[in-house]
């Protein structure tokens, strides 16, 4: 393997400034091709990069992360012959459109390259993690400070540290907020499942590795998209996060602070450039597939995070706390 060839998925905002120029831009894989519910789309993106498109087809909203529909038959023709040419795939579409499409990919023997969260509901996500897991084929989930410099040997660094007492986090996006143009406001499933789902796992990535798996949840949402989470983690320690895509643009913000035995210790500011972020998880999906030894980020790690999400969202529709 002395060249991963990695396809694409979607063809939207996030498929264009993100996945395409990383995967482009990267020395050790080939950029084998574009697939895209909206041929037109998919062409601009394959021609600005110098590969090809793939075509889609049928129904659904093409807005947001890219394409919305799964594509009739003609468009899992379209992607089934770009799955044929790779060896991997990378992910830029709505969550519940990506895990069926991953779990498909998987069975074509193709490495997973996903975008959080894998899914919305947990039989979503924990379907793909048992397509990976019998094709044999590594995965790995696109936690951006995970991969980020600065912000992963952070996460590193705290995780091996004890005597954490507690760990509060807060994201707050300003994408419905007032004044607010993002091209991502136009996405579908960022409007109906809110900050729980769609910067809820940055948290969760973070707190996770530093304090332990999560055995009990709290959650509580205000309008407009005001969701508080209070976390119980297998190490004992409780932590909260605060999650919003509504927040006033200057009240928007992320963060994680912990504070224990040696003090406070406060998550680095200033990620970088998420093409340059996305290479960087290029190369973990590299030596994962070529070690075969799985990444922590995995599609397990996803399906994870889709538990915990989903028990949350649970709870705040039967009005409880947990």
């Amino acid at each position: 393997m002395s060249q991963l060839r990695i396809a694409l998925l979607g063809t939207g905002p996030w498929a264009e400034r993100t996945h395409a120029p990383a995967i482009a831009a990267h020395p050790d894989v080939v950029f084998s091709g574009v697939w895209g519910r909206r041929p037109e789309a998919a062409a601009a993106l394959a021609a600005a990069h110098d590969t090809t498109a793939y075509a889609g087809g049928g129904e659904g909203d093409g807005e947001g992360d890219g394409d919305g529909g799964t594509g009739g038959a003609g468009g899992l023709e379209g992607l089934d012959a770009l799955l044929a040419v790779s060896d991997a795939v990378a992910f830029a579409l709505p969550p519940d459109v990506q895990a069926p499409l991953a779990a498909r990919a998987a069975a074509a023997g193709c490495h997973l390259l996903m975008d959080k969260p894998v899914a919305t509901t947990v039989p979503g996500a924990r379907a793909v993690a048992d397509a990976a897991e019998r094709a044999g084929v590594a995965s790995l989930v696109f936690c951006t400070l995970r991969f980020a410099p600065g912000t992963a040997e952070w996460v590193e660094e705290q995780a091996a540290v004890d005597g954490w007492f507690t760990a509060r986090a807060h994201w707050l996006g300003a994408l419905y907020g007032a004044g607010d143009k993002s091209p991502y406001a136009d996405s579908p499933w960022r409007r109906e499942k809110g900050g729980l789902w769609d910067v809820g796992p940055h948290a969760l990535s973070a707190l996770l590795p530093i304090l332990g798996d999560v055995t009990g949840v709290t959650a509580v949402r205000a309008e407009p998209d005001l969701t508080h989470l209070v976390l119980t983690h297998t190490s004992g320690v409780t932590s909260s996060a605060v999650l919003s895509l509504s927040a006033p643009r200057n009240g928007a913000g992320a963060g994680l602070e912990l504070r224990g035995e040696h003090g406070t210790a406060v998550l680095p500011e200033g990620w970088g450039d998420p093409a340059d972020i996305f290479g960087t998880a290029i190369d973990a999906l590299l030596t994962a597939a070529r070690t075969g030894r799985p990444h922590a980020c995995d599609v397990r790690f996803g399906l994870r995070l889709t538990e915990i999400l989903a028990e949350a969202e649970e709870l705040i529709g039967r009005g409880t706390t947990g």
